[in-house]
């Protein structure tokens, strides 16, 4: 069989005062294609679907109107579980309507997902934070052991452990006992879950820039040698890198977010994770990168001229860019440089500490113009930099006022 894992995707994310949603339309269609083209059994949603508990009403039609795409209107199913992003409830709402299209969302990870039938395929054993499918073209069941996302003290509500626990501990010993329990050789066995997870004595991953964190200290840190033994191939959601904490033969992945939403995954290519599967065999798998998306840019130049050719010759961008000079930009050089691209984010004036400037000692003068007075000073900060014409009218007209 084939699987799709694909995960956050954050629905309804802005970047700065920047909408992302027409981004978000192209690589979900993309993803979609893919999904077709691949002639895909099974896709795994990891979480952080939207981008907040309150997502607006075009990320919540785009998020529904694609995965009855990707079911293929109940043919394929689809399996979509929250992140930390998400709000467990609002995920959980629509599954009476979801399921009758092969959408299964799971909020909580206690949840015991009931029962369902469809043309082409049905869920034949449930507990919770598990479940069992069979799909009408594959002779052989599909596990899933499914853990969204909680905090600590939900993670402990659920599970009903001590609060001296672990949360380490918590869920390796929940995972273990399905696994021991449903998990043979005779279906394939998978594990989806959005956490923060690394390889024991490996260097940690850091979070992305904007992302609401998950680890603290690193109480939180859940380690990959948690994963039961049984399960061939795990599906992660939250980091926004592609990559592989477990091992070729079982791979434990992070199959990236589809589109860069921070400026700390500038020039990052974003996949998503094709795997073939079979019970009791390691699996094989794939990234297939996607194309659709702005790409982050962060710049620096040294001159007006320079920044603005770069800009014009990338306009498919969006950029963080910093511009080092001698003196402090004009508005006139401010408005040609946001005139000269629609993706200026973040715009970053960096004036260069003339170091051969040695400022004196010396006494102030009290009694000196306020002006003189704002000038030394300005210049005492600023490594000898002189106020400009422009910064000393702004001066005397706050004075004024």
């Amino acid at each position: 069989m084939k699987i799709l894992h694909t995960a956050d995707w954050h629905l309804g994310k802005r970047l700065d005062r920047f909408s992302r949603l027409e981004e978000q339309i192209l690589v979900m269609e993309e993803i979609i294609g893919i999904a077709d083209e691949e002639d895909i059994d099974l896709v795994l949603v990891a979480g952080d679907l939207f981008d907040n508990f309150n997502p607006g009403v075009e990320a919540v039609e785009l998020f529904y109107k694609t995965l009855k795409r990707l079911s293929q209107n109940g043919k394929r199913p689809v399996i979509a579980i929250s992140g930390n992003h998400d709000s467990p409830n609002l995920i959980n709402a629509p599954d009476p309507l979801a399921r009758e299209c092969g959408i299964i969302l799971i909020g909580h990870p206690n949840a015991e997902i009931m029962p369902l039938g469809t043309e082409y395929f049905k869920i034949s054993n449930s507990k919770e934070g598990f479940i069992e499918l069979n799909i009408e073209s594959i002779d052989f069941p599909v596990r899933i052991l499914h853990t969204p996302f909680a905090n600590e003290i939900r993670l402990k509500e659920y599970f009903g452990e001590n609060k001296e626990e672990e949360i380490n501990k918590v869920l390796s010993e929940t995972w273990k006992h399905l696994a021991n329990q449903f998990c043979d050789d005779s279906g394939v066995n998978l594990l989806a879950a959005h956490l923060y997870m690394n390889k024991r004595g490996s260097e940690i991953l850091e979070e992305p820039e904007g992302e609401k964190p998950i680890k603290i200290g690193n109480a939180d840190l859940i380690y990959s040698d948690s994963i039961p033994d049984q399960i061939q191939y795990t599906a992660l959601g939250h980091l926004h890198g592609f990559q592989n904490i477990g091992t070729a033969e079982k791979p434990v992945i992070y199959s990236s977010s589809p589109l860069c939403y921070s400026f700390s995954e500038a020039g990052q290519k974003k996949y998503v994770s094709i795997i073939e599967a079979v019970p009791g065999k390691a699996v094989i798998w794939k990234k297939k990168v996607l194309k659709n998306g702005r790409a982050l840019v962060r710049k620096t130049f040294t001159s007006v001229e320079d920044t603005v050719q770069w800009l014009h010759e990338n306009p498919n961008t969006f950029i963080e860019l910093t511009l080092e000079s001698e003196t402090f930009l004009t508005a006139d050089e401010r408005k040609r440089i946001y005139q000269s691209h629609n993706g200026i984010v973040h715009l970053i004036p960096r004036v260069k500490i003339r170091e051969t400037v040695e400022i004196e000692e010396q006494q102030i003068n009290l009694n000196q113009d306020i002006g003189a007075l704002f000038k030394d000073y300005f210049k005492s900060k600023n490594g000898g930099q002189e106020a400009n014409e422009e910064l000393m009218n702004l001066f005397n007209e706050i004075l004024n006022a």
